[in-house]
């Protein structure tokens, strides 16, 4: 379901802006708060000390040899990749998508 955004949203925002967005998530049955969303990044990167709290097993995770380059160029081997179930929204208007 497309996720938009009314004149009313618009309240108190001065335009242009570039204001990041950050919302609740559900994800593996843990409700995640405080979720930036960060449209000019091509990577959905959850740190170990998050991951630790859903309580998966480290074996779950998928090896993953490509290093990640931070912003001052340094580059960061991860410890892999998972799928995790998310639900965005909701009820009645929610959705489940799995994302890596």
């Amino acid at each position: 379901e497309v996720i938009s955004f009314s004149e009313a949203d618009y309240e108190g925002v001065r335009l242009p802006h570039d204001d990041p967005v950050v919302m609740t998530l559900m994800v593996e049955l843990f409700t995640t708060k405080r979720i930036l969303i960060d449209s000019g990044s091509s990577a959905d990167i959850l740190h170990k000390h998050d991951f630790d709290q859903l309580r998966i097993p480290v074996d779950q995770l998928k090896l993953v040899k490509t290093p990640l380059v931070r912003f001052v160029g340094e580059m960061v081997n991860p410890l892999g990749s998972i799928d995790l179930s998310v639900v965005p929204g909701t009820a009645p208007r929610q959705t489940q998508v799995q994302m890596t």
